[in-house]
């Protein structure tokens, strides 16, 4: 049956704020089961409320065997309530206050065991960033993209110090495996360790209901690299059948709970091993070959910048200084966007004009235009993260509208879009430009987007998220395979050759 969240549980979840999730018992016991089969002492070096204890108690009776516990948490109050949940005296005094990413060494034998925080880059310093990559050079031999989360600075950190043998379980979201950083860190990774485990979780069974992020499960020693690893898809949440795989040896198998077989180490990497598809070997053809892809524009203020007709006539905006633009993937319901689907919007409340101003000293602006900064400025939206990086504070990002647009992030199905409108998308859409303006070329790529073979393989390229939800980067959707098949059948080959470049007047620009 599975397991009802306690008092406990409730309270811990209001570490979230810090980054924290407390990891569920039906996880918890099966990675403290593996990363106990030869050693007795487990060090967490984001101890929290002590999910991974409590499940060691449960192991520790379960196999008649102690199992010890160590760690580092940065927050007090978070071990008030371990102790509260039943973690004994003498694990809460192996536990520092401190942070692990300064931490120097290990207790002897220990293995490893961590749902470390989950801090998104835009909430870290510029000083702890710095401090980040060094962690990173140092272990790796190079810095990582600049969007990295912490949660993988803990993990680098963690195998640097894992001792010879010893064995490591992580549950992370799925992006370490994902992400834009994610070749340079696995490329380390498999060239330096042996992955036993990747542990994957369906929707529907995911250890944190409501968090929007998708969990995986690490399971790595410090062996050299074997030939293949298990991938597991864990298809009920609650119950015992993620211990009892993990206790069994983790063998392949397909039940109603457990879906698990052997993988080629090669194939995952190119892939991400988190993913459920994988390519037996690189694509002949990529979209990239025939298109090139940007994000939308970033406004930083949508509720500034964007505004309905009314809005913009109230101000008395000049139509020079406004373009027509869409935002959010659910007002484009079908493949299309016309101007008359922009207005109809626009008329029930939609802003779909955008403020998109040069870059011009305000005092030549309007005297319109300037009441309306300065009405900004009152509010301090030139303070905003984004805002504050150009110089002057309004001036906007430009594109050349697209002819086709990507809904790359939602709970809904990700599709081109025929921007029939000549819209500008915003950061809900990705910019779809074919390598040539060619008539031909352009009614050729707008049925390859259509096409049901190429949305399919989103899945090799896309990070996944909660609920279901994918999400495409620019040049994640440049490395879409295009089938063989459809290549010859369109003869895009023929009508745009893989060498020939983007047209510049084509491209986005940046003002």
């Amino acid at each position: 049956m599975p397991r009802q969240p306690s008092k406990q549980w409730i309270r811990r979840e209001k570490l979230r704020e810090k980054g924290q999730f407390w990891t569920p018992p039906w996880v918890a016991e099966a990675m403290v089961t593996y990363v106990t089969r030869d050693a007795e002492v487990v060090f967490d070096p984001a101890f929290g409320a002590g999910a991974f204890a409590v499940a060691g108690k449960t192991v520790s009776a379960a196999l008649n065997r102690k199992i010890r516990f160590a760690g580092c948490e940065l927050h007090a109050e978070a071990l008030e309530q371990a102790g509260e949940a039943g973690v004994g005296a003498a694990d809460l005094r192996r536990v520092k206050i401190a942070d692990f990413l300064l931490l120097s060494a290990l207790p002897r034998g220990a293995n490893i065991i961590a749902n470390p925080p989950y801090i998104r880059h835009h909430r870290l310093g510029a000083a702890l960033k710095s401090r980040l990559q060094r962690i990173a050079v140092e272990n790796i031999g190079r810095t990582l993209d600049g969007r990295t989360g912490i949660h993988v600075f803990f993990l680098i950190r963690a195998l640097g110090m894992l001792r010879a043998g010893g064995a490591l379980a992580f549950i992370l979201p799925s992006d370490v495996c994902e992400g834009v950083f994610a070749r340079t860190l696995w490329e380390w990774i498999g060239r330096r360790f042996r992955i036993e485990a990747v542990v994957t979780f369906d929707p529907s069974a995911t250890p944190f209901p409501g968090v929007d992020t998708n969990p995986v499960v690490l399971m790595i020693r410090n062996l050299p690299p074997e030939r293949d690893f298990n991938w597991a898809r864990i298809k009920s949440a609650g119950s015992d059948a993620f211990l009892n795989w993990v206790g069994e040896g983790m063998p392949p198998c397909s039940t109603a709970m457990v879906h698990a077989e052997r993988r080629d180490v090669k194939a995952g990497l190119r892939a991400g091993v988190s993913r459920r598809v994988q390519l037996a070997q690189e694509p002949e053809f990529k979209l990239g070959d025939f298109v090139r892809v940007m994000r939308g524009v970033a406004t930083g203020a949508n509720e500034f910048f964007c505004l309905t007709l009314e809005q913009a006539e109230s101000l008395k905006i000049p139509a020079q200084f406004l373009v027509r633009a869409v935002g959010r993937t659910r007002d484009v319901p079908g493949d299309e966007v016309r101007v008359n689907d922009l207005d109809a919007l626009d008329r029930e409340g939609r802003s779909t004009y955008l403020l998109a101003l040069d870059g011009r000293p305000k005092e030549e602006l309007p005297q319109s235009v300037q009441r309306y900064l300065t009405h900004g400025e009152q509010l301090g939206f030139p303070e905003r993260s984004l805002i504050a990086q150009r110089r002057p504070w309004y001036k906007m990002e430009r594109r050349v509208p697209p002819p086709f647009l990507f809904a790359y992030l939602g709970r809904r199905n990700a599709r081109f879009i025929a921007n029939r409108a000549g819209a500008w998308p915003l950061t809900g859409f990705l910019c779809v430009y074919p390598r040539t303006n060619e008539r031909r070329a352009l009614g050729v790529i707008e049925e390859l987007l259509g096409t049901p073979e190429l949305i399919a393989g989103l899945d090799t390229v896309a990070k996944s998220y909660g609920s279901g939800a994918l999400k495409v980067e620019p040049r994640a959707l440049e490395r879409l395979a295009v089938p063989v098949g459809l290549v010859r059948r369109l003869e895009l080959d023929r009508v745009i050759p893989k060498t020939q470049a983007a047209p510049k007047e084509q491209m986005a620009l940046t003002l």
